[in-house]
């Protein structure tokens, strides 16, 4: 029995479908990557660099925006932040009215994705809600807490940061 081929049907290896199926995840991967970076963009919140070091896993950290006021976070842990743990935050304003308070986690050493947590309004100037850091790839993951404000002078925000320990 003899085998034919019809045109345009080939017995050998499908060099071209796979071509247009590793072009189309290429294509993906980088429409991935610039949707992350266009959430994570920040050119419209104002950064105030941490005024003095602290230790989340133990105590609330507390800075200065400027002249404008204070930002408290407060990561309430049992003596540490773990990952994928969740965690209880609550965030205290003073000196100035914020009508939105999101916390980010980010990897200060490494692109570890958007962790942003939306924090709800308990009572004037202070928010709580919940968050949670990522799985550790390294042994020691270091990690930023960034507290941004939406008040009425713009977006407004700083920074605290942490290391979390694989267990």
């Amino acid at each position: 029995m003899k085998m034919t081929l019809k045109p345009g049907h080939s017995s050998g290896f499908p060099v071209l479908r796979v071509l247009i199926l590793v072009t189309g995840l290429a294509l993906a991967a980088c429409a991935w990557y610039a949707f992350a970076h266009w959430l994570h963009r920040d050119s419209e919140v104002t950064w105030f660099p941490p005024t003095s070091s602290c230790n989340l896993h133990i105590a609330p950290c507390s800075t200065m925006l400027g002249d404008k006021g204070r930002v408290t976070l407060h990561i309430q842990t049992n003596g540490r932040i773990e990952a994928l743990e969740i965690l209880p935050l609550d965030v205290k304003v003073d000196g100035l009215k914020a009508t939105q308070v999101d916390i980010d986690f980010i990897g200060r050493d490494m692109d570890l994705g958007l962790h942003r947590f939306a924090l709800t309004e308990q009572s004037p100037h202070h928010f709580q809600g919940q968050g949670q850091v990522g799985i550790c790839t390294q042994t020691v993951m270091p990690w930023r807490a960034r507290v941004i404000l939406n008040t009425a002078e713009g977006k407004m925000g700083s920074w605290f940061d942490f290391d979390v320990i694989r267990s």
